[in-house]
């Protein structure tokens, strides 16, 4: 596969990883004693939806064009950059056990890209 191709896959994780957060950050406020309004709320859920809907097209037309075999395993890319976002954005914590989990990840994805 070629460069762009596989900037694409990667890209339409950052999308999907990106969404998840928004919506994540949007919710974290509704919880009981937060005081704050709904509207402060709707521009992170809005980024979020729109994000997940990016990366729903992108990732239908680079269906069309690989292999299901092929990308599927690319969508294992977005653990790593979860755990990478939300370390930064919400504050989690990456724990020793989580690290070695996404190296193992790393390690297949780099595996099936030289398959190709």
């Amino acid at each position: 596969m070629s460069s762009w191709f596989l900037l694409l896959v990667v890209l339409s994780q950052v999308f999907l990883v990106g969404g998840q957060i928004f919506l994540k950050h949007a919710l974290n406020g509704t919880e009981k004693g937060a005081e704050t309004t709904i509207w402060k709320h709707v521009a992170p859920f809005a980024y979020g939806l729109g994000l997940m809907t990016l990366w729903f097209f992108l990732w239908l037309g680079l269906l069309s064009k690989a292999d299901l075999s092929y990308l599927y395993p690319f969508d294992a890319l977005g653990p790593l950059f979860m755990a990478f976002g939300a370390s930064l954005v919400l504050k989690e914590k990456v724990t020793p056990r989580l690290r070695y989990g996404i190296l193992l990840i790393v390690v297949g994805l780099l595996i099936v890209g030289a398959s190709q």
